[in-house]
């Protein structure tokens, strides 16, 4: 974690993931709604249920997991109001662990509802979740840390979680 001089203004304590999660959210809860209508149930493959419920439920998981990571244990909000850059713990895995957290939890949803016809959206999530923060905070972050976040970004995914890489 590195610390910015206070005089700055910090990000805002929401910025975009209000917006990215009930976009994400709804558009799972309306593929559960529909998942048995009459026009959707040739999407299900019922002899690949078992494994779609068993990824389902890993990345469910997952997402709740990364999501504790980045809210409590790293204490994200804090670091906001503090103007401090968090790179350290799950913030050394992905630049974005809570957006990405929701986003893996409704892929573990789409994968237990089992119905391939919605399969699409994790894409649709990960490209609204790409262009969402290319427009607002990461703008915002490269503005306020300059050349440390640019180096950051260099070395940690924006939304899947991967190794980090030698600093």
């Amino acid at each position: 974690m590195s610390k910015q001089s206070n005089t700055k203004d910090h990000l805002p304590l929401y910025g975009p993931g209000p917006l990215y999660t009930a976009v994400i959210v709804g558009l799972t809860v309306v593929a559960f709604f529909c998942q048995n209508l009459p026009f959707c149930t040739a999407g299900k493959i019922a002899f690949l249920q078992v494994p779609f419920d068993m990824m389902g439920i890993a990345l469910i998981a997952l997402g709740i997991y990364m999501w504790i990571q980045a809210v409590i244990v790293a204490k994200v909000t804090d670091g906001i109001r503090e103007n401090r850059l968090i790179t350290t713990g799950i913030y050394a895995w992905v630049r974005n662990p809570i957006y990405s957290a929701f986003m893996i939890l409704c892929t573990g949803i789409v994968l237990v509802i089992g119905n391939v016809f919605f399969f699409f959206l994790p894409l649709v999530y990960w490209l609204f979740l790409t262009l969402l923060l290319k427009q607002t905070e990461e703008q915002w972050l490269r503005d306020l840390y300059g050349q440390e976040y640019t180096a950051y970004c260099k070395q940690v995914n924006r939304c899947i979680p991967w190794f980090p890489t030698a600093r």
